[in-house]
């Protein structure tokens, strides 16, 4: 291996070392408490060494939302169901419990002011693929519907469950009755355009 190729492979560790670094004292204290002057500690890098990777704390979460776009389409990917199932309802349920489970994460991906391009050709693909995966699972219900913008609907609605129920709003005793209510209206909106 050339000393240059070394290089590179050390930079990017220790790039993805600073990921994930934020990412863990995120979830342990929360977005407020991730500095470069912590994270520089953390990993044992001085703060400029952090600079020459990303330009300040919003680069470093945007980093960490990317990543987590990825990790997300991985987990959709994951729960998609045997023959038989609904796909629609796993990927809901993956989809909040991968909320509920990373809420750091969640809200630098969801929450967080970003300059990520949503919705565009330049988003990086792991957007693509997270949203890719909502589409495969909304398309079986689909219709005449526009796929896209049915799928952005499922999403928003499972956005505002998921941050409702971490901002603790709303009752856990109804996550089951919420859920079947949307899968129904989105089914049943379906039936009631004749299909």
């Amino acid at each position: 291996m050339s000393i240059q190729n070394r290089r590179e492979r050390e930079r990017a560790e220790r790039h993805q070392l600073i990921i994930d670094a934020a990412r863990d004292l995120a979830e342990a204290e929360g977005w407020d408490a991730v500095t470069t002057r912590k994270l520089a500690e953390k990993v044992e890098y001085s703060q400029p060494v952090l600079y020459s990777h990303f330009k300040g704390k919003d680069a470093i979460v945007r980093a960490v939302a990317i990543q987590g776009c990825g990790d997300l389409a991985r987990v959709l990917r994951k729960a998609r169901p045997s023959r038989g199932e609904s796909r629609l309802r796993a990927a809901a349920e993956a989809y909040l419990k991968f909320a509920k489970e990373r809420p750091a994460l969640y809200d630098a991906m969801f929450v967080q002011q970003s300059d990520i391009p949503w919705g565009t050709d330049d988003a990086p693909q792991e957007l693509l693929d997270a949203f890719g995966e909502l589409v495969a699972a909304v398309e079986p219900i689909r219709g005449d519907r526009h796929l896209e913008a049915l799928t952005e609907v499922f999403w928003s609605s499972l956005h505002g469950i998921a941050t409702l129920t971490q901002g603790e709003r709303l009752r856990s005793a109804y996550d089951d009755t919420r859920l079947d209510l949307l899968l129904g209206a989105l089914s049943l909106a379906q039936h009631e355009n004749g299909l």
